[in-house]
């Protein structure tokens, strides 16, 4: 992931912070998405330049917006990004008042990055730019601070508290969003022996109960139901419900069935071995994955979630959908 989105995708909480992951609502058609409008800021920025290559982007300092606005520099034809959706996009981003270039990802031969449209995940300036634009299209945005990091800026990409930011964003593909299971609904599969035990409310929702012992020193995945769906990609957005358990307390740490939403994220956007446990999987499935720090949060463990440096982290994740 980028510099700048992995400092704002939130989808990546299990990377970034536990706690702040939220999943995606797919209330949005088409034919009902209400695009952000353009205004006098976001029509100042001039762009050159073809789709897909690296855009030369002019715009007198400081330049500043009460709303987000968002123009249309190339209109593109292919499939409409909605809420939930799985876009990959090119990006400039600069700080609007000093007019300095913060990141940079894409363009020419480069990866596109990928990202899933999720009012949660993203920052609102960011979402209100990609949202109801089709593939294809380049779009610029003026985003003031109320839409980006508020009132206290980003030290670490030198955004001040008052800075608007604006994006250039090639929009590379769009698919529709999917609806997610309720739940995994795969076949049940023999209980593994020497992990934890998993015992499902009504709901689906998840207890885990730690054994007395030592926990295994590497990544241990394990089929508690195996589903019939669409096969999980490297890469790939994936929608889940997790429960997160400390193995030395049996603690709940995170649970997407507390939040009452699941969860969307890229599948290269979260822990190591929370990524290993999700690709080669089928929607519908049930499984367990057992994290050393090694495949978890290393040596520097999560403070935040209250994960130590030498926790071991015991995963379920129900997988809903896939795109």
């Amino acid at each position: 992931m980028s510099k700048f989105l992995s400092s704002i995708a939130l989808a990546g909480v299990l990377a970034l912070s536990l706690v702040a992951c939220s999943g995606t609502t797919n209330g949005d058609s088409a034919g009902s998405c209400v695009a952000t409008k353009a205004g006098a800021s976001s029509d100042k920025v001039a762009v050159k330049g073809k789709f897909g290559a690296e855009p030369t982007v002019k715009f007198t300092t400081p330049l500043t917006a009460k709303a987000t606005q968002r123009t249309v520099d190339i209109a593109g034809k292919g499939t409409v990004a909605q809420s939930g959706s799985a876009v990959s996009i090119n990006y400039s981003v600069y700080n609007a008042t000093t007019g300095k270039r913060i990141d940079t990802t894409g363009f020419g031969k480069a990866k596109a990055q990928p990202l899933t449209l999720d009012k949660k995940s993203l920052i609102p300036g960011l979402y209100k730019a990609v949202a109801c634009s089709a593939a294809g299209s380049r779009i610029s945005a003026v985003i003031p601070p109320v839409d980006a990091f508020g009132t206290t800026g980003s030290a670490s990409l030198g955004i001040g508290a008052k800075d608007s930011i604006i994006f250039v964003i090639d929009v590379v593909s769009a698919k529709k969003p999917v609806t997610p299971l309720k739940k995994a609904n795969g076949a049940a599969q023999p209980a593994p022996k020497g992990l934890p035990t998993v015992t499902l409310a009504a709901s689906g929702e998840p207890t885990v109960t730690i054994p007395k012992t030592d926990p295994p020193t590497t990544l241990q995945i394990a089929d508690l139901k195996k589903g019939s769906g669409a096969t999980v990609k490297d890469g790939a957005s994936v929608t889940v419900h997790y429960t997160g358990v400390i193995w030395g307390t049996g603690k709940v740490f995170d649970s997407s069935w507390t939040k009452g939403t699941p969860a969307t994220f890229q599948t290269s956007g979260v822990i190591p071995g929370f990524g290993k446990a999700l690709v080669g999987q089928k929607v519908g499935s049930q499984v367990i994955a057992v994290i050393p720090p090694a495949d978890g949060y290393g040596t520097a463990g999560q403070a935040g979630a209250g994960i130590s440096g030498t926790d071991t982290l015991v995963f379920v994740v129900d997988i809903l959908a896939t795109q």
